[in-house]
């Protein structure tokens, strides 16, 4: 285990108990009066009135499925319970939508959004209710709880897995090239090398589809830590940036790295996150910077290929260091505008319960564990979601620096298309994001800005 992983060491004995029990099959409620978790007979909720709770989710096809399979489980165990589901694009036009919706007051009762940082520039204590002090909210294991929190209040439970950041792999293209997972940057550099020779695509890059151009810059975060382990805390403090900080610094030039060693597929400026993936399963690409997530649509493209799918962290300078950087789910909220706060925190204590990851895992395949208490995976996860597992066993795994700190620029995805289409350089990105992020840390009023 890293010295790193040692300093995380809660973290890691807690998403280990969450994640584990692969081996363990999920135990089925026979309960169908009441979700788990809310405490309150079906015919009670709302006092037998017909409700129906809106409802805003992203766009990508795993979020639907949850959603779908969600929805249709608690309105199964509430009849008078229906929804309203609204989908919207995800990245910074997503970010906006939220942002405006909240604004004017438009939101629906519940929505799906990320945690960490990005929550933290929503102003959850006006715009969000707060849950502290629910029951439900001791299904949640401790770690992901300040992820959904501002000052004394906590704003959501965990919606879907955990996801490992890195690089999915074709195990049949690299089988068929004699290639091994890379533990270096340099590792990493000369299979694709060795890709390119070989008349395959090394990598895939799908700026068509913004948000996917940040995997590099921000999947680095665990070696950057490795290098500079109080780097988050003087981030936030105004004390250290990515452009006069070299280990961070070196995330963009990862980037630039990929753009000018010609890794990228030739159609990379219009390609789409869901282009991305069935080239990964066609093996028109041999690899897809991306986050575990991806693996639930995947499956749901062709099942058979994402047995044939792998992960790896990101590597960095150091075969001894190597590690994953973790994202914690996103969060289910509620809207403090919304008319039927009871209906919607029995919804989420649904969502929060073992029996709602249950319906979760049968929805969409697992790109990871979950942030519930007692909750488990089932033996046949998919091989990419057992490397991520292999991780966090090990130790050597630790959390994006969105959910170290508030702080993430809101225009990182239009810098990074830059920097990866060859249009401005690292040092300049990291300078310019740098300048993005100030800009963030003055309007959440954080000291020493």
């Amino acid at each position: 285990m890293s010295s790193r992983s040692k300093a995380i060491a809660s973290i890691s004995a807690v998403v280990v108990a969450a994640a584990a029990a692969l081996a363990a099959p999920a135990a089925a409620s026979t309960d169908t009066t009441e979700p788990a978790g809310d405490g309150e007979p079906a015919e009670e909720l709302a006092g037998g009135e017909d409700v129906t709770l809106s409802l805003l989710v992203d766009n990508t096809e795993t979020t639907v499925l949850l959603t779908e399979g969600l929805t249709s489980a608690f309105s199964e165990l509430h009849p008078n319970v229906s929804f309203d589901v609204e989908q919207r694009p995800g990245g910074a036009d997503g970010d906006n939508i939220v942002k405006t919706r909240l604004a004017t007051d438009e939101m629906t009762d519940v929505f799906i959004y990320n945690s960490g940082s990005l929550l933290q520039a929503l102003n959850p204590q006006e715009t969000l209710v707060d849950l502290a002090g629910e029951p439900f909210l001791g299904n949640v294991v401790d770690e992901f709880i300040p992820t959904v929190s501002q000052g004394d209040g906590v704003y959501g439970v965990p919606f879907g897995t955990g996801i490992g950041g890195g690089v999915l792999y074709n195990r049949e293209t690299f089988d068929e090239h004699g290639l091994s997972v890379p533990t270096t940057w340099e590792e990493f550099a000369a299979n694709n090398e060795t890709l390119l020779d070989a008349g395959v695509t090394p990598v895939g890059a799908s700026f068509g589809t913004t948000w996917t151009s940040q995997l590099f810059v921000l999947a680095d975060y665990y070696n950057v830590a490795e290098e500079v382990p109080e780097f988050a805390e003087a981030y936030t403090a105004n004390e250290a940036h990515y452009a006069d900080t070299p280990a961070a610094l070196r995330s963009f030039e990862r980037l630039q790295d990929a753009y000018d060693s010609g890794w990228w597929n030739e159609d990379y400026g219009s390609a789409t996150y869901e282009d991305a993936l069935q080239m990964l399963i066609d093996g028109d690409i041999a690899q897809y910077p991306m986050l575990t997530f991806a693996l639930s649509e995947i499956n749901a493209l062709d099942a058979e290929a994402a047995q044939s799918i792998g992960f790896f962290a990101q590597p960095g300078e150091d075969a001894e260091s190597n590690g994953m950087t973790l994202w914690m789910p996103a969060g289910a909220y509620i809207a403090a505008t919304t008319e039927h706060e009871d209906v919607a925190k029995a919804f989420l204590a649904f969502i929060a319960s073992v029996e709602g990851t249950e319906v979760q895992t049968a929805a969409a395949a697992p790109g990871g564990p979950y942030m519930i208490e007692g909750a488990t995976l089932p033996d046949d996860v998919l091989p990419a979601v057992q490397d991520v597992q292999s991780y966090i066993d090990a130790g050597n795994f630790g959390p994006a620096l969105e959910f170290l700190s508030p702080l993430k620029g809101p225009n990182l995805e239009q810098i990074t298309v830059e920097v990866g289409s060859g249009l401005r350089s690292a040092e300049d990105a990291a300078a310019l994001y740098d300048e993005d992020v100030e800009k963030q840390a003055q309007q959440l009023g954080l000291p020493g800005w």
